[in-house]
């Protein structure tokens, strides 16, 4: 009887697979969208499945660990190690390549900085003086701006009790101030992105009241006026509807469920006199410092910012200028913008330092640099170009567990972080990460300082140009200094 009932049970599931063949096999024979599976049927699919898995393979399997990106698993590795409070050591020497084109090597001092003379890395203050109440930074490494909406709640809140821990700032992004931004009680820096998302009114301009209660709320240190970033300039930013739940509605003025998707420019800010004219209005309204996030394509901008400020007075210059590096990308971008439009920081950073030299405004405003400065020695070099602060977003993702799936914008992420889904947010276990979040920074701070000490340096904002070295395509490199020499003071 058994045998009978087995006999029948195998040929029923025999003609159950037959009747499923045949019907994948006339459905892609007749379909005309797909020339593969229309000419190889069944067999076409296999073209597609590996495909799709193709990076993952190449990711895990293939690829060296210096070839992989945008970061490389060496790379990843060491934000691993730093956030798991493992320390940078390595066995046998490095992979990284000194001969490289772009390599950064740094002036080792005969006599390097005993640990018992090191000092402190002094505090910053922004817009004392200018208004009523400066933000006293404390770490030159801080959270770059991504939106809750872009990231998950308990991502967000990760990142806050982190930040509170090491003593940094967080950016919010353009999608508007959360209860989770506030939750650890950290320095926040509140973006007025293009769409003003949390300050809008209802016709989605900039709301007075809605500024004044924001700027109330005691952690909320500094505001970002964002013209663009180094993912899409040129484009507002994107967050599909099924990313927009009910509570990201709710804070960002909008629709349930339908892509959030902001102006590509301010409508109200149009020149360079509409944007400094904002930046009044803004730190009027809050008494706190206004500072402006953009990318850079040229020099024109900051030419033409600086001389408004000459003409106008030092009083309308922004508190800061965050500068992001066409590298920047943790957010959903349009790939025609993300691969080819805005200058990298290389190249923008030290020229719009330069523009403030030249003007000599750069005690005024503070400098803020970001794009792919995730690890210390690319940090030590943005502080040598001239910035006061370093901006990082992948960074801190990787702190929180990111393994760069690359599926950010699906809704499907992983590890939980840019996913509403709870059953993948599951995985980020909050009380967790914030230690890593924490412990990436604070490990970040003392090695670009291990790095400072190495070149002769009490501290790292005593970093200058002549104390990097850039490999050039002859394998020879050039002092940072003779590549971007520091500019002479306009005559006024």
């Amino acid at each position: 009887m058994f045998g009978v009932f087995s006999v029948s049970l195998g040929v029923l599931i025999a003609f159950t697979l037959a009747i499923v063949v045949i019907y994948f096999y006339l459905r892609d024979v007749t379909q005309k969208k797909h020339a593969i599976l229309r000419n190889f049927p069944l067999v076409g699919h296999l073209r597609y499945f590996f495909e799709q898995l193709g990076e993952y393979f190449r990711q895990y399997f293939f690829l060296g660990d210096r070839a992989e990106r945008p970061f490389n698993r060496a790379t990843r590795s060491w934000v691993y190690r730093l956030a798991k409070n493992e320390g940078g050591i390595l066995g046998f020497g490095s992979t990284y390549d000194l001969h490289e084109p772009g390599a950064l090597i740094f002036v080792n001092a005969p006599f390097a900085v005993l640990e018992s003379d090191r000092l402190p890395t002094p505090p910053l203050a922004m817009g004392e003086g200018w208004c009523e109440k400066p933000f006293v930074t404390r770490s030159l490494i801080n959270i770059s701006g991504m939106s809750f909406g872009a990231i998950s709640e308990p991502a967000v809140r990760a990142l806050s009790l982190g930040a509170a821990k090491a003593g940094c700032w967080i950016d919010t992004g353009e999608g508007g101030l959360s209860p989770y931004h506030l939750e650890g009680g950290c320095d926040v820096i509140m973006q007025i992105g293009t769409a003003k998302y949390g300050v809008r009114d209802e016709q989605g301009r900039l709301s007075t009241e809605k500024l004044r209660d924001i700027a109330a709320r005691e952690n909320v240190r500094a505001f970002e006026i964002k013209l663009s970033q180094g993912a899409k300039p040129g484009k507002g930013g994107v967050l599909m509807g099924v990313k927009v739940t009910p509570e990201i509605a709710r804070i960002r003025g909008i629709p349930v469920g339908e892509d959030s998707l902001s102006p590509n420019r301010h409508p109200d800010i149009a020149n360079i006199n509409e944007l400094l004219d904002m930046i009044i209005r803004v730190r009027d309204i809050t008494g706190k410092p206004v500072g402006i996030k953009t990318a850079l394509g040229g020099w024109e901008f900051m030419h033409q910012l600086t001389e408004a400020i000459a003409r106008r007075g030092l009083s309308d210059a922004p508190d800061f200028i965050a500068i992001d590096g066409g590298e920047g990308g943790s957010g959903a971008a349009p790939q025609a913008l993300a691969d080819h439009m805005g200058l990298s920081i290389t190249e923008a950073l030290p020229r719009a330092v330069d523009a403030l030299l030249e003007a000599g405004i750069k005690e005024r405003i503070k400098v803020i640099a970001a794009g792919q400065l995730i690890n210390p020695a690319r940090a030590a070099w943005a502080l040598a170009c001239g910035a006061d602060y370093v901006n990082t977003a992948r960074g801190f993702m990787f702190a929180l567990g990111c393994i760069q799936a690359l599926r950010c914008h699906t809704n499907t992420c992983p590890t939980g972080i840019t996913t509403h889904n709870p059953k993948l947010q599951r995985g980020l276990v909050v009380e967790e990460k914030f230690e890593r979040v924490a412990n990436y920074c604070l490990n970040m701070n003392k090695e670009i300082d291990m790095i400072a000490h190495s070149c002769g340096l009490h501290h790292a904002r005593e970093f200058r140009r002549e104390h990097v070295r850039v490999a050039r395509a002859d394998g020879n490199t050039i002092a940072l200094n003779l590549l971007y020499p520091y500019p002479t003071l306009r005559s006024v």
